[in-house]
């Protein structure tokens, strides 16, 4: 008999991390909409639990350790939206694109590596199905202060 493999909620746990509840709009728009067999995800940011993990930019008062684990957080908050919409995260069938946004500092180049902080944890996840197309983009400021912000494109 052969035991089936585990579902993504399932690793989330081996991992000592679970779905969180979906972090509410600050605007006017919705977590994630879908069309067709694709969902895409606002923009998350790396709150746990209704707070920041951190604020700031990147060179100056986040660390690059930081914003790694602010990118992880803010793919989780990304699941959380994804999983609201289609109900098991088993359905996704492609991690397609990460967008992953870096408050900061404009001699700060580190964005891909704090972005390796979502790519990474989608791929402990969801393994092969979890590789995708990334862009990591410094910008000067974020909502909230946020250091980072991620969007993701899935299919379903």
């Amino acid at each position: 008999m052969t035991s089936a493999m585990p579902t993504p909620e399932e690793r989330l746990a081996e991992l000592g991390l679970t779905v969180p509840e979906v972090v509410p709009p600050l605007a006017a728009y919705q977590p994630a909409a879908r069309t067709g067999n694709l969902v895409f995800t606002a923009g998350q940011l790396p709150a746990r639990d209704g707070a920041m993990l951190a604020t700031g930019k990147l060179g100056a008062a986040v660390t690059e350790e930081q914003g790694y684990e602010c990118a992880r957080q803010c793919a989780l908050n990304a699941l959380a939206a994804i999983k609201a919409e289609i109900g098991e995260l088993s359905a996704v069938k492609r991690i397609v694109k990460v967008v992953a946004f870096v408050a900061s500092t404009p001699d700060f180049t580190g964005q891909p590596l704090v972005a390796n902080g979502v790519s990474e944890l989608l791929g402990e996840v969801f393994g092969d199905i979890g590789r995708h197309a990334r862009s990591a983009v410094g910008v000067p400021v974020l909502p909230l202060d946020a250091p980072v912000e991620v969007e993701l494109v899935v299919e379903v």
